[in-house]
């Protein structure tokens, strides 16, 4: 699967430069991660709950553990790291509050959180549920089955500060091109510009 192999590109454009450790959970194959390494020349670890997928990564990160990121798993992983990164994860948890907090241990002083999560509110999936007035879960993307959480930009930050942390940046990523969104943008004055955007990545550090 794509989850399990995607390079994110957009994703490490964000890195800082001057980190020498990372720690990606959910780190798939650990395409993503072993990217990082390869850039910056750092120490890269990964968490993966599919076997199958933490195998692969062990192939080339540095260490892997197999598991859910729970408060046994940060207590075994038992260090610090300048970056932490959610890509694509923190939707699929029942707490995910709960996982940011934990990661605040395993931060350095300086370190942030990198963390990529759907936007509902992007515009087609909001027309379309309110054209079919209908709640539909598909196999992948926003409405993905194995969604838990649904977020907006303004509740990702929220749970960011509610969490601990204080909101360096969030960005919009991969904006969907579409004269319908141009002009919803237009006359909301920019109020509903967000909506063009499929998925939001947060920057965060200790506060």
């Amino acid at each position: 699967m794509a989850y399990y192999t995607n390079h994110r590109l957009e994703i490490q454009q964000l890195v800082p430069n001057s980190l020498k450790s990372l720690l990606d959970i959910g780190c798939g194959e650990g395409i993503f991660a072993n990217d990082i390494k390869i850039k910056h020349g750092c120490e890269v670890w990964g968490v993966e709950p599919v076997t199958a997928a933490a195998d692969a990564a062990t192939k080339c990160l540095d260490k892997v553990f197999c598991g859910f990121f729970d408060k046994e798993m940060a207590e075994k992983i038992n260090r610090t790291f300048d970056v932490i990164c959610f890509n694509d994860v923190l939707e699929h948890l029942v707490d995910p509050w709960s996982a940011l907090m934990m990661c605040e241990k395993l931060l350095t002083p300086k370190g942030v959180i990198i963390a990529s999560m759907p936007n509902i509110l992007h515009y087609q999936e909001f027309l379309d549920i309110v054209k079919k007035k209908d709640f539909k879960y598909e196999q992948e993307g926003i409405m993905d089955k194995t969604h838990l959480r649904f977020f907006t930009k303004k509740s990702m930050q929220r749970m960011f500060e509610e969490s601990g942390y204080k909101v360096k940046d969030i960005i919009g990523l991969d904006p969907t091109p579409s004269k319908l969104m141009k002009l919803i943008s237009i006359f909301s004055g920019g109020y509903l510009s967000e909506m063009k955007y499929p998925q939001f990545a947060v920057i965060a550090k200790k506060q």
